[in-house]
């Protein structure tokens, strides 16, 4: 399903390419597209920061049967190797978990296979979501601002999960067993290892700041 994933984000960014209309696209990827790594920094003094130039190991996703992760990260790169040297501007965005009123029952397979990974995820600081509304604005401000400053990938979220209840009431949302919770109370007393950072699309969404990136290196 991850391969497949990827030849149809290939074939939609072929068929924009092809396109006499289309010039601009926003690309929805995920969070989980920059988290997932072998190295550990938890030996260091720091966080280490999680930011939109981090990719996640596509090797270590398939060792670890993490298949959400595997689809996002090969679907985001084909988009961008589709869109390499043509006419098509694309931007991609990478958001958490998102939630929202209902939203998670009514897409609990997609909110179920993101969890996957979820305890280690809680106990590294990367467990995050965003409202659904959130996301949709996060999108329109994201493609006004393509024709000045929006380019390359960014992070999106709004709330970084840590605490035992807010595990608690995903779980809630999503109808199924608690199983992290204590998880959480444990992750309160542990040092956060990572860093996630929004800084780019906060800056986006209260800037008009030209951007000089906008080609990204894809490993």
């Amino acid at each position: 399903m991850a391969e497949i994933e990827a030849r149809t984000a290939e074939r939609v960014i072929d068929a924009c390419v092809r396109s006499q209309s289309v010039r601009k696209c926003v690309f929805t990827s995920s969070l989980l597209a920059c988290v997932w790594r072998r190295d550990s920094p938890h030996n260091e003094r720091h966080p280490t920061v999680v930011d939109e130039n981090c990719w996640a190991d596509e090797g270590f996703c398939r060792d670890r049967k993490l298949w959400f992760a595997l689809g996002k990260t090969m679907a985001e790169k084909a988009a961008w190797r589709a869109a390499r040297g043509s006419d098509v501007k694309l931007v991609t965005l990478c958001p958490g978990l998102v939630t929202g009123p209902g939203f998670c029952r009514r897409n609990a397979t997609a909110s179920i296979a993101y969890l996957k990974g979820s305890q280690e995820m809680l106990r590294d600081g990367l467990l995050a979501t965003i409202d659904v509304s959130k996301l949709a604005d996060a999108h329109v401000r994201v493609y006004e601002a393509m024709g000045r400053t929006a380019c390359g990938r960014y992070i999106c979220f709004d709330h970084i999960v840590r605490r035992a209840e807010d595990v608690a009431e995903l779980e809630r949302q999503l109808r199924i067993p608690n199983r992290t919770a204590s998880i959480a109370q444990e992750s309160d007393q542990l040092p956060t290892w990572f860093e996630l950072s929004k800084r780019k699309v906060s800056r986006l969404m209260s800037s008009s700041r030209r951007c000089l990136h906008g080609t990204y290196s894809i490993p």
